[in-house]
């Protein structure tokens, strides 16, 4: 990662919960635990453990020379269980013995792996939730303002605003609970998975580590079945694509042309290098940026899944970065969305202007609707289909060219065609869809 683009990518929090000294603290952790569970289940001394989980700081390893020697070991628990283990040897011989005792490098890694999500994850919750909670604000105080509903770019018919700020919230509720209901696991195996170095014990030891350390425990290694971290990398990854729906409507919608809505304004923000007059989504390029890339790296994990016998090569090694990667990304497009969405500018008269562009043309569903009462569905939509070329020819409003109609006044009085071509009268059930995710 580079730290130049920290404030546009990433979240602060999250990206130091992934820096060397913190990531080789939660492995630091694994072993400090191990010797607990170890020493509770009377599977080795206490007082070694006691050693053990004191030496498990990361202040006493040396970053420097694990870094050269993770190309020689393939991975970097190696490294640091010898360098634990001299540390460990230092204050006690006897102790020295029982680190990493019974456990194999990928039991630290994955155990790590799944801590740091679960943290990671953890800190995203509340901002995300504050986002839902501010546009939960916006659709309130806009349930008044009527824009155009758009389908293939083009104008469609008319919506209210709170019914497009739901389904944001909507889509963001869900991702929020798939969130919160993930589940983080312990990987403890040994070599193939067995636990065959803490006979009689080990599957006592692996309960009691992972309640102690706050994770799930699992009755059988998933070395090699690797589900359980692409299902956390799934969940982000379908966040990242909710966050950038709505930053691709929020950048849509400040074109120039179209001006309906602005992302919150501030000193410095959203200029241009050449042009003075720019104001740049910047928000929302950074989230669109971010949910280009999370696909591919989670297509990384997902061809990672299969993977050979008891213990993978390669396989295994391309999760590490790649997850790490996925982890740091939406947390950074959910930071950026709390901002967006803080104060986020409305612009009700411009909506307003965008419903006359068409002259009328986008109340021609309602006009066909209520003559197909009288005339039939064929017959009325003939007729409307005409009167939309007809208007569109002479530059003239639709409603104007109703109301001229003899026949239409025959069937429609002033008053109802006045409500047909009113916004508050084209929206469905807009309001009461919307009602459900923004009180």
């Amino acid at each position: 990662m580079n730290d130049l683009f920290q404030t546009l990518f990433y979240d602060n929090r999250i990206s130091e919960l992934y820096t060397s000294e913190k990531s080789i603290q939660y492995l630091l952790d694994f072993e400090a635990h191990l010797a607990k569970a170890q020493a509770e289940c009377q599977f080795i001394p206490s007082q070694f453990s006691e050693i053990i989980a004191h030496c498990c700081k990361v202040e006493k390893i040396d970053i420097s020379q694990i870094a050269i020697q993770v190309g020689l070991g393939g991975n970097i628990a190696i490294p640091l269980v010898k360098q634990l283990t001299a540390v460990v040897k230092s204050e006690n011989a006897d102790a020295s013995k029982f680190v990493h005792f019974g456990a194999t490098s990928q039991d630290v890694i994955d155990t790590a792996m799944m801590l740091q999500s679960k943290e990671a994850i953890h800190l995203m919750l509340p901002l995300l939730t504050q986002s839902i909670e501010q546009l939960k604000v916006l659709a309130l105080a806009h349930q008044g303002t009527f824009l155009i509903g758009r389908s293939f770019m083009q104008q469609a018919r008319p919506i209210s605003f709170d019914y497009k700020v739901a389904i944001w919230i909507d889509s963001l509720q869900r991702a929020k609970q798939r969130l919160a209901s993930l589940k983080y696991y312990l990987q403890l195996g040994g070599a193939v998975g067995t636990l065959a170095s803490m006979p009689q014990k080990g599957i006592a030891i692996a309960q009691r580590m992972a309640a102690n350390l706050g994770l799930e425990y699992h009755p059988i290694s998933w070395h090699t079945q690797r589900d359980f971290v692409i299902e956390i990398a799934s969940a982000l990854g379908i966040l990242s694509g909710s966050l950038g729906k709505i930053a691709k409507d929020v950048s849509l919608l400040m074109q120039t042309e179209i001006a309906e809505v602005f992302e919150p304004a501030g000193k410095g923000k959203g200029g241009s290098s050449t042009m003075p007059h720019k104001r740049n989504p910047v928000s929302s390029i950074a989230i669109l940026a971010n949910a280009q890339r999370v696909p591919n790296l989670i297509a990384t994990l997902l061809s990672a899944q299969i993977q050979d016998h008891e213990r993978a090569t390669g396989s295994w090694h391309a999760e590490w970065e790649t997850l790490a990667q996925v982890v740091q990304l939406t947390a950074g497009s959910v930071r950026q969305m709390s901002i967006l969405t803080n104060d986020l500018e409305v612009n009700p008269d411009k909506m307003l202007a965008n419903l006359e562009i068409t002259q009328g043309l986008i109340y021609a569903e309602n006009l066909s609707f209520a003559l197909a009462e009288t005339l039939g569905k064929s017959e009325a939509h003939e007729m409307v289909e005409e009167l939309c070329q007809e208007a569109t020819a002479k530059r003239k409003h639709l409603k104007a060219l109703v109301l001229e109609n003899a026949k239409i006044r025959s069937f429609l009085s002033e008053s109802h065609i006045q409500e047909l071509f009113s916004p508050q009268n084209s929206i469905g059930f807009a309001h009461e869809m919307a009602s459900h995710f923004i009180q």
